[in-house]
């Protein structure tokens, strides 16, 4: 989508899964990450992206979820255009879920990047 790179919702869990280092962002709004998130993200609302440094990782992977993957398909394009790679999740929360992979409350992997 859009020219950025994608990630599908499988091979996302077989990186996480086959110890890959990922940092995971999610940037949804507060009300959508208390409906479930994806263990292990971090925190950062899309209108907090610019201000918000990522650090990564020479060998880490960054990828970029929200609910349907628009959002986060549009802070790829952002990220790219400063330099950065990222990996934006195919149809978001909402294809992790469809594919039946683990949902997780916000209270038990949260975290604010930063």
């Amino acid at each position: 989508m859009y020219g950025i790179q994608e990630v599908e919702a499988q091979t996302l869990y077989e990186w996480l899964e086959g110890g890959q280092k990922v940092k995971l962002i999610d940037v949804r709004t507060p009300g959508e990450v208390a409906q479930g998130v994806i263990e292990g993200y971090e925190f950062v609302p899309m209108h907090l992206i610019p201000m918000t440094p990522i650090e990564l990782d020479d060998d880490e992977k960054l990828v970029i979820y929200c609910r349907s993957g628009a959002r986060s398909a549009q802070v790829c394009m952002f990220l790219a255009q400063q330099g950065r790679e990222a990996y934006n999740l195919r149809g978001g929360i909402i294809a992790w879920a469809s594919a039946g992979l683990p949902v997780a409350a916000p209270e038990s992997s949260s975290k604010m990047a930063g």
